[in-house]
């Protein structure tokens, strides 16, 4: 399976740091194709909402940066994590910028998907999501509702669906596990 990781933590400290790095070689020793970005080492401008990369570059952002890598890396797998630490119960900016930055993978043309309106696909296939988070201290069952339902929405207007949404509390071989294996 080809699995791209986004790494949205700022600094390189805190557990989901060190947690990553085991789910890697867990599931490259699963025979997985990882891709892996440590999103603060990118540079990632944030999205101007021009609808340049709908109407003048189809595809792809008019301001340019690394996250071209990302998407391409996104539209090629089967599975796109996102990674972060919960900051102020959310998951970090630089990832929701990164996230941002995905909307070329789409069209500005609109249909009908789980029964609302959203944007068309732009390729035949789309990476199942998931998400792996480090809880914050005072992280109750709410905050983590309320996470997972943002990215359920996130994965409908990217057209696929979240398969799995989880913390690093679990051991990176159970969670590599669970992975491979959804």
């Amino acid at each position: 399976m080809k699995i791209t990781i986004l790494n949205g933590a700022f600094e390189d400290s805190g557990t989901i740091e060190e947690y990553l790095e085991k789910l890697v070689e867990f599931l490259s020793k699963m025979k997985n194709e990882i891709q892996y970005f440590k999103l603060r080492d990118l540079e990632i401008k944030q999205c101007m909402g021009c609808f340049g990369c709908w109407v003048e570059t189809p595809g792809e952002c008019i301001v340019p940066d690394d996250t071209v890598k990302i998407r391409r890396a996104a539209v090629n797998s089967d599975l796109l994590i996102f990674a972060s630490p919960l900051i102020l119960g959310f998951t970090t900016s630089i990832l929701k910028k990164a996230i941002d930055k995905m909307i070329p993978i789409v069209h500005p043309y609109f249909t009908i998907r789980a029964g609302e309106i959203h944007h068309k696909k732009r390729y035949k296939t789309y990476p199942l999501l998931g998400v792996l988070i480090e809880k914050e201290i005072d992280t109750d069952k709410e905050d983590l509702e309320i996470v997972r339902a943002i990215y359920e929405r996130v994965a409908i207007e990217m057209a696929t669906s979240l398969v799995f949404f989880d913390s690093d509390e679990k051991p990176p071989e159970e969670v590599a596990y669970a992975i491979t294996n959804h």
